[in-house]
C-alpha cells in the first residue's frame, strides 16, 4: 500500500491512486445492493428514468462521498508511514480517522442532499426536508436498508490499512493487541475498530434524528 499512498508521491497521482480505488471498493458493494434489494435489478435493467436516477445519485452522492472519506483514511495512513510520524503514537490518527470519518459522512451527505434539492428538485425542492431525511438516512445505512449503506461499507475497506498500521505501531494499543492469539490480534483489533466506527456513526444519527422528532 505504501506505494500507492505515500505523503512523498505527487499530489495528482495521490488523487488519482484514491479515484480508483474508491472506484473499485464501490463497485462491488453498489452490486450487492442492487441484487439484494427486490425489484431493484430489473427497474434498472429496463433503463428509463429510474436508472437514470440511480446513476446520478451514484455519480453525485456516492462517489463524492467515498473518495473525500477514502482520501483522508489514505492520507492519515501515509503519515504513519514516515518515520518522522512514528515518535507520536500512531494511536491518534485511528482516532482522528473515527471522528473525521463521522463527521465527514454527515456533512457530505447533508450538503450534497441541499444541492440535490436545488439542482434536481429532489425532496420536493426543500433544503429543509433534504437536512430533515440525512440523519434518517444514515441511521439505517449500517443494515444495507438504503443505497447510502454502499457508501458507508465501501468507505470502510480504505480505513482497514490505516488501522492495521496504526495499531501495529502504537505503543498504547499493544496491550490489548497482545491478548490476542499470535498475529492475529492487529487484525482482529482493525476490524474491531471497522465494527466501532459503523456502530458510532449509527448512534450519532440517530441522536440527531431523535433530537429532529
Amino acid at each position: 500500500m505504501e506505494k500507492y499512498f505515500s505523503i512523498e508521491m505527487p499530489g495528482v497521482l495521490f488523487l488519482r491512486n484514491v479515484l480508483l480505488f474508491s472506484l473499485a471498493a464501490l463497485a462491488p458493494v453498489l452490486v450487492l445492493y442492487v441484487l439484494l434489494a427486490p425489484g431493484f435489478a430489473s427497474a434498472l435493467a429496463a433503463g428509463g428514468p429510474a436508472l437514470g436516477r440511480f446513476l446520478r445519485q451514484v455519480v453525485t452522492n456516492g462517489l463524492p462521498v467515498v473518495f473525500v472519506v477514502n482520501y483522508v483514511s489514505f492520507f492519515l495512513y501515509a503519515l504513519t508511514q514516515r518515520p518522522a510520524g512514528r515518535h507520536r503514537d500512531s494511536a491518534v490518527l485511528l482516532l482522528s480517522d473515527l471522528a473525521i470519518r463521522i463527521v465527514l459522512f454527515l456533512g457530505l451527505h447533508a450538503l450534497i442532499y441541499v444541492f440535490s434539492a436545488d439542482w434536481f428538485g429532489s425532496f420536493g425542492s426543500s433544503r429543509a426536508t433534504a437536512l430533515s431525511v440525512v440523519a434518517p438516512t444514515l441511521a439505517r445505512s449500517a443494515f444495507f436498508e438504503n443505497i447510502s449503506g454502499v457508501y458507508l461499507y465501501a468507505t470502510m475497506v480504505s480505513a482497514l490499512p490505516l488501522y492495521v498500521s496504526a495499531i501495529k505501531q502504537s505503543a498504547s494499543l499493544r496491550p490489548l493487541v497482545g491478548f490476542f492469539p499470535q498475529k492475529t490480534g492487529v487484525v482482529v483489533f482493525a476490524l474491531l475498530t471497522l465494527l466501532l466506527a459503523v456502530v458510532s456513526l449509527t448512534l450519532v444519527a440517530e441522536l440527531i434524528a431523535h433530537l429532529q422528532g
